[in-house]
């Protein structure tokens, strides 16, 4: 058993079993005073149309060409993509120097034709929505030749390096499965066919029966900040049953799910009196063609704010060189959010 009041007092580490990684809990240096830099706090346009936005509904890219008048969701192939389907063949394989091609295809989703919405405004319908077009896009991209992974994600927030404040985010799919859910698989393997359970059943379930880092639960998902968080306000959300990827999840599911991220967007919006800055995004199975029964499906917020809504986290130093370090600890900022999440019912 853990003793929680020595781990929230003395310097420690924790590991990270989907990765294999280790993280530094130093909670006595969350008392040391900031004299560094402190960010202007972001202000939302509360405008339905913005003339010069790229993805406002009927307005010209900066690519040249034109969205559509959309009414709800809408995605279409990235006019600046990092990935090209048919990238032409180049490698170099030396003991010392090895390249390979990278083959690829990335889209924007736009979540709603409002400028003014983020997800933690938006209604429920609208963002199970969201959740549907993901399900249809990992599909469709998973089933394109050489696609063995697609990646959602979205940068919320100019301190994020979000280039547009219209409500979106992206989807890159890409030959190789990239080294985060390479990590994830590896892991999630290895407990599978040791104990014939999704190592997020069984460490959902020992969470749920600590209550330490729970913020709040839902029928079908839980919402969490890791034993192992990184970020100050980082959280996880899981879904309770084992599904591998959105693709498997039934309507219930879906609708559940939109729920949990309006909840949770909501609950962070309240933590600072802030449109809170985060990068977020979906792991779940790669579509290499493997059946992946180890696999189950979750999704990470990780925000850079650490004590205000201009005073941020910096990974630099020691994070950098060494491992990663955090002072406040998960329990501490799951109190805190779920205590926001509360007030918000």
């Amino acid at each position: 058993m853990t003793d929680i009041n020595r781990l929230n007092t003395a310097s420690h580490r924790r590991y990270n079993p989907l990765t294999g990684e280790w993280i530094l809990v130093s909670p006595h240096r969350a008392k040391r005073p900031w004299q560094g830099k402190t960010e202007n706090k972001e202000t939302v346009a509360r405008q339905k149309y913005d003339a010069g936005c790229y993805l406002c509904p009927g307005n010209e890219r900066a690519g040249g060409l034109h969205n559509p008048d959309y009414k709800n969701v809408y995605v279409f192939e990235n006019d600046f993509p990092a990935l090209i389907k048919d990238a032409e063949e180049a490698f170099e394989e030396d003991e010392l120097f090895t390249a390979r091609s990278e083959q690829g295809i990335c889209r924007v989703i736009c979540f709603s034709p409002d400028h003014d919405l983020t997800l933690a405004h938006m209604p429920i319908y609208s963002i199970k929505e969201v959740v549907d077009a993901w399900a249809e896009q990992y599909e469709q991209l998973g089933a394109e030749p050489n696609i063995n992974y697609v990646q959602i994600f979205e940068n919320r927030g100019e301190i994020m390096g979000c280039s547009n404040p219209h409500p979106h985010g992206q989807i890159w799919a890409t030959e190789t499965v990239p080294g985060e859910p390479a990590k994830e698989t590896v892991m999630q393997g290895q407990y599978f066919d040791k104990h014939g359970r999704t190592l997020l059943s069984d460490y959902l379930n020992k969470e749920l029966q600590k209550d330490e880092r729970i913020v709040f639960e839902t029928d079908h998902f839980a919402v969490l900040v890791p034993f192992w968080a990184v970020w100050p306000f980082e959280t996880i959300i899981i879904s309770k049953r084992p599904i591998a990827h959105l693709g498997a999840m039934q309507e219930e599911e879906r609708v559940d799910f939109a729920q949990t991220l309006s909840l949770l967007t909501r609950t962070y919006d309240g933590l600072f009196q802030v449109s809170f800055p985060y990068s977020s995004g979906i792991h779940q199975a790669p579509t290499d063609g493997g059946e992946h029964p180890e696999w189950h499906f979750h999704m990470h917020f990780y925000p850079p704010l650490l004590r205000s809504a201009t005073v941020r986290k910096f990974m630099v130093g020691f994070e950098m060189l060494g491992n990663p370090q955090r002072d406040i600890t998960p329990e501490e900022s799951a109190q805190r959010l779920a205590a926001i999440y509360k007030t918000i019912q």
